[in-house]
């Protein structure tokens, strides 16, 4: 496991971060090119040698990844923290595909509905107008919906 300190100087080593302290002696670093709102790169850098990167819903993390497409970089080697926070600036840095707009309707016994709608890389469930759940894969989306009792109306 990389220390603290080497685990900053390999993130401080790319010069489109921009580090600043949090609470705790944690850090975070920003990519302030980011043409999405998100921009924290690596969150929480804490001199335990836990953090984690933000990678979305990238296929190659999902994996790893927990709800908010964020991985815990406490066990990578120096090789394998270059190349997360390399697919992690990459991610943030292309523009999203144009693509119709995708919206399903889901339906429980009960005859509740939810809206399931693909926006901005991440699949959003709604209850009416109001946001229920994100994900960052469809798949995750579904199996959240069949789990509570819904199934995709016809």
């Amino acid at each position: 496991m990389l220390t603290f300190e080497q685990k900053q100087a390999i993130i401080d080593s790319f010069p489109e971060l921009t580090k600043k302290e949090v609470s705790l002696k944690r850090l975070n670093y920003h990519f302030m090119d980011s043409l999405y709102e998100k921009t924290i790169v690596v969150e929480k850098l804490h001199p335990n040698g836990n953090g984690f990167v933000f990678v979305g819903d990238l296929l190659r993390y999902e994996e790893e990844a927990k709800d908010k497409g964020l991985v815990n970089i406490r066990d990578y080697d120096e090789q394998q923290l270059r190349e997360i926070i390399e697919d992690a600036i990459q991610y943030l840095s292309e523009e999203e595909e144009d693509q119709e707009p995708i919206e399903e309707l889901w339906q429980n016994r009960e005859g509740a509905q939810l809206k399931l709608a693909f926006e901005q890389r991440s699949w959003n469930v709604y209850h009416g107008e109001n946001l229920e759940e994100a994900f960052g894969t469809q798949e995750a989306a579904k199996e959240y919906l069949l789990e509570e009792g819904f199934r995709k109306k016809k």
